[in-house]
């Protein structure tokens, strides 16, 4: 308990990066362990046994700890590291992301469509607003997050979209509330730094963009 009587709040758990050695709030991480055959291995879910590695969901810092080697000093031991170690996480977390969207799609908590997302964004139902990195900068220019506390995730191409939604191609996407809605903001936010994103649009101020 804190002062008062008040419950103290509790902070964030933080880590060391690897290659940074900067402490930050791990959630904006991405973990890694030692595997069979003395691999070093991203687990992308944080579940995995054995003692954790950390490293910026920063593409700079993950290429860094590899060149570096840095993983060998992390596990202190001799470790194998993929060459595309970098390539792999970035694919990891887009699936998550897609993964999450069409998990929230099935459960009415995601929408896809220009009039569809219009709509979400005028009743007031849309939290976070999804388009995609490929998509003509003209036609995202006309939706924008009314609220300055909301989250705009653009770091997934058209046809990534698509496969969230059952679709060929999405350029304009929706979440409400609640759900998976976190996860998936966390994990795009993990893919925006891993992944060199073109463009992307804030709206308003404080809005996040990711």
């Amino acid at each position: 308990m804190g002062r008062g009587g008040q419950e103290k709040m509790r902070e964030a758990p933080e880590r060391r990066c690897l290659a940074t050695g900067e402490v930050q709030p791990k959630g904006g991480m991405i973990r890694f362990v030692v595997g069979p055959g003395d691999e070093i291995v991203p687990d992308l879910l944080g579940k995995l046994p054995g003692r954790g590695i950390w490293v910026s969901a920063d593409r700079a810092a993950l290429e860094q700890a590899v060149k570096k080697r840095l993983f060998a000093r992390g596990a202190k031991q001799a470790v194998q590291v993929p060459d595309d170690l970098v390539e792999k996480i970035e694919a990891g977390l887009a699936r998550r992301v897609i993964d999450g969207i069409s998990l929230a799609r099935k459960g009415g908590r995601a929408v896809a469509g220009y009039e569809k997302v219009k709509s979400w964004l005028t009743t007031g139902e849309a939290r976070v607003l999804i388009q995609a990195s490929d998509g003509s900068e003209r036609g995202k220019s006309k939706l924008r997050l009314p609220s300055d506390t909301d989250t705009f995730i653009g770091c997934l191409k058209a046809s990534e979209l698509g496969l969230a939604f059952g679709r060929e191609h999405v350029i304009h996407g929706a979440l409400a509330a609640g759900g998976l809605t976190k996860r998936v903001v966390e994990d795009a936010a993990k893919l925006s730094g891993v992944r060199k994103v073109d463009g992307g649009v804030a709206s308003g101020k404080g809005t996040k963009t990711i």
